[in-house]
């Protein structure tokens, strides 16, 4: 498999569930300003939408979509657990994760990335961020991982979104459950080998 990715995108959660799972893939690096991958392919002919992740499967098909692609690699290795068996509750309790990560948290933070942004339109997203962490404190408790004793595919989305809080001046300070969190999921050994590959570290 060939994981296409970006430094510092929503790719590092692929990139931690790969070294989690201990799968053989190829991660390569994506220029998202120039839309070329590092040895120079234009990257909108292996993904058309133009963003990250992209996965290349062995067959040569391309899978795109982060939700997707963590689903699909923790069933490469279900014995792993990263995520509950299809057709379970719990299944559903993850994708009910992933959607909200992905549409209530991630795409928050998409307008304070973007520079001509109006300051209004900043706060306004900044506000929502908050009432969403209100909600992912509420939640967590004393729990270790979303799902409760196990870390999941969720964890490792979220762990990459909340990372970018700092980058826009959100303090997760405010939120001590949120920060444990974090900080737990920072140590684990695949997270920690995930952003020293791609920054080089």
């Amino acid at each position: 498999m060939k994981l296409y990715f970006a430094p510092g995108a929503c790719s590092l959660a692929s990139h931690i569930t790969l070294l989690e799972l201990g799968l053989p893939f190829e991660a390569i690096a994506v220029d998202l300003k120039k839309k070329t991958t590092k040895s120079g392919v234009d990257y909108n002919i292996i993904n058309p939408k133009g963003y990250v992740p992209a996965l290349e499967l062995d067959d040569g098909s391309i899978l795109t979509e982060g939700t997707a692609i963590l689903q699909y690699l923790a069933d490469q290795k279900a014995g792993a657990a990263l995520a509950p068996a299809n057709g379970t509750l719990a299944r559903y309790r993850l994708q009910e994760w992933l959607g909200f990560i992905n549409s209530e948290v991630h795409k928050s933070f998409s307008p304070l990335f973007a520079a001509d942004t109006p300051d209004a339109t900043r706060q306004a997203s900044k506000d929502r961020l908050a009432k969403r962490f209100d909600y992912i404190e509420g939640t967590l408790g004393k729990k270790p991982f979303l799902m409760g004793e196990q870390f999941t595919v969720a964890d490792a989305y979220l762990h990459t979104v909340l990372g970018w809080s700092k980058l826009v001046g959100i303090e997760l300070a405010k939120w001590p459950a949120i920060s444990a969190y974090q900080t737990r999921i920072a140590g684990r050994p695949a997270v920690q080998a995930a952003k020293k590959a791609e920054h080089g570290g």
